[in-house]
């Protein structure tokens, strides 16, 4: 389920304004691609930069969200395509229909939101080979605002140049 476009009540508590503006970012990723036909998802717009489509914007958040959740945090191994070698191989998913990666997104998501709720924003990642994972969940959280966000924005952009739609929040 698709978290709704809200920011979080000005006096929440910590945990909750962290994953709430976390959620919040990760509803406009999900927006952005509403009424985006898979040509239109996989088309790219920007000469420099032919794997940032929407499709792979997408892709690209789902491996984020597994790589700093379930690898650096929780020690799991180090598996997906920014694992293997080429670089933004988790943007390249030409054939692969929109619907099945925002459901993808949307369940690593989910996934994400339980590792947090399950730990103090206080421990620290355990994967032994990765510098980052010495971060505190916390500090996780709040670099996964920022690199969603981030990537609103150029779902912001690419939307636009796709089809003319836009708006923010």
């Amino acid at each position: 389920m698709t978290p709704p476009r809200e920011r979080p009540d000005f006096t929440a508590d910590e945990r909750t304004q962290l994953v709430g503006w976390l959620d919040m970012q990760r509803s406009i990723i999900r927006w952005k691609c509403e009424g985006l036909s898979d040509a239109d998802a996989h088309r790219a717009v920007l000469p420099a930069s032919p794997l940032m489509t929407m499709a792979g914007l997408v892709s690209h958040m789902r491996w984020v969200e597994h790589c700093w959740f379930e690898v650096l945090f929780l020690g799991r191994p180090a598996t997906g395509p920014q694992f293997e070698g080429e670089e933004d191989a988790d943007m390249m998913v030409e054939g692969v229909p929109l619907a099945q990666l925002l459901e993808e997104y949307d369940r690593q998501c989910a996934v994400s939101n339980e590792i947090v709720a399950a730990h103090s924003l206080d421990d620290v990642g355990k994967h032994p080979d990765f510098r980052s994972a010495a971060g505190s969940l916390r500090w996780m959280l709040i670099h996964m605002i920022e690199e969603t966000a981030r990537h609103a924005g150029h779902a912001d952009i690419v939307r636009e140049l796709v089809d003319g739609e836009k708006g923010y929040y």
